[in-house]
């Protein structure tokens, strides 16, 4: 499909959530059910009108059992991105080509999760030795070395980035000390009312230096939803549309999950350039024409090369707009303001999108004043996405 008819074709029309914990009592089927009708009736859209279902990988709840459940008549697409959070912004990007290409009508985005109760997706035991795939086969030429965990594969490209540009520990912790302010106003965010200081971060124990515990998203109980139709649709109906205005997937050379630890440079992220002169093609924006962004923090680090993918500061200058307190409350470009994954919940980056939504919609509890344009990104050290997300 040629990217000239995806953007302002789409649009969000309907938002929901479950609140966000370490223990939610129930399936995550059931909360996947809680998020889907409250998006719909966030819309005002008919359950049975639904025609199309999209979510991504280490999402255990099927997409046919959804539909089933909401009364879904004749439901015409379906898909599943792979590779968790990298793949966050795509299922909206799938779900606005669907609609602008007429293949479906109404589409249902969803991610549903007990990634706190019912696993540890960061406890390093993966059992990657009894299912030997080709990407588990990948894990045995690093595991044998120590790279267990997330935290241990982000830290390799963490501290050659620090070697390379002069970014600080302190720096890491300044990311995560806005976003922790943001929580703390933030009545469902997990660490609501919880703010911490650099000092606190500083104090936090080492998971694999260089990154300390508070450097380290959550792990957390929860779903969200949203509803994708057409911009025209959405105009007549209950909420102020939020359209679509740029998405896009990317692969690049020498990408590996996590773990591309071979390509020449590793300070930077290309897959999420690539993304970036997309997204800035697409919408013909730049970045002095995006007033808030929600860029993936499930680790600190890679907060300040997407920064730098994006265009917002030049290479290696990521660390002195983050000192200057740019991406603070009242900066130049806010930052996650619903706490990110570091303070209001990990939903794997649905819950960043959904953010990015009430921003649009000016009902953020955080709300940044005269916003027109949100950037979202997906996770980032894997094949990645991202949107730009506006007013009509």
């Amino acid at each position: 499909m040629s990217r000239s008819i995806l953007p302002g074709r789409a649009a969000i029309a309907g938002l929901g959530a479950t609140e966000f914990s370490k223990q939610s009592g129930r399936t995550e089927l059931r909360l996947a059910m809680e998020a889907t009708l409250a998006a719909l009736d966030d819309a005002g859209i008919d359950p049975a009108e639904v025609d199309g279902f999209c979510s991504y990988s280490v999402d255990k709840v099927p997409e046919y059992e959804i539909a089933r459940l909401l009364g879904a008549r004749e439901v015409k697409f379906f898909s599943q991105i792979p590779h968790g959070g990298g793949a966050a912004c795509a299922p909206v990007m799938h779900a606005a080509m669907a609609v602008a290409s007429g293949v479906a009508k109404t589409v249902v985005v969803y991610r549903a999760m007990n990634e706190r109760s019912w696993y540890r997706f960061g406890s390093g035991s993966y059992g990657f030795g009894e299912t030997p795939f080709f990407e588990n086969v990948n894990y045995g030429w690093y595991m044998p070395h120590g790279f267990h965990t997330p935290a241990a594969w982000v830290g390799m490209f963490a501290r050659r980035y620090m070697h390379t540009y002069g970014a600080t520990s302190e720096d890491f912790g300044r990311i995560s000390v806005a976003a922790r302010d943001f929580a703390a106003t933030n009545p469902n965010a997990f660490f609501y009312g919880k703010p911490i200081t650099l000092e606190d971060h500083q104090r936090s124990r080492w998971i694999c230096e260089p990154l300390r515990l508070l450097d380290c998203c959550q792990e957390s109980d929860g779903a969200v939803a949203m509803v994708i139709t057409s911009a025209d649709r959405a105009r007549d109906l209950k909420q102020k549309p939020v359209i679509i205005k740029g998405a896009a997937q990317g692969i690049s050379e020498g990408q590996q999950i996590m773990t591309s630890f071979y390509r020449d440079d590793i300070t930077g992220l290309p897959e999420m350039g690539l993304v970036a002169r997309q997204l800035w093609e697409q919408s013909k924006l730049a970045p002095s024409d995006i007033q808030t962004a929600v860029i993936y923090d499930h680790f600190t680090p890679f907060v300040l090369p997407q920064l730098e993918e994006f265009g917002f500061v030049k290479r290696g200058e990521a660390k002195d707009f983050i000192r200057a307190g740019h991406h603070q409350r009242g900066g130049r470009l806010p930052l996650n303001t619903h706490g990110g994954q570091l303070g209001e919940a990990y939903i794997h980056g649905m819950n960043g999108i959904a953010e990015g939504v009430r921003q649009v919609r000016g009902s953020a509890v955080n709300q940044v004043e005269g916003v027109h344009n949100v950037l979202v990104t997906a996770g980032t050290g894997v094949p990645t996405s991202a949107l730009i997300l506006g007013d009509a």
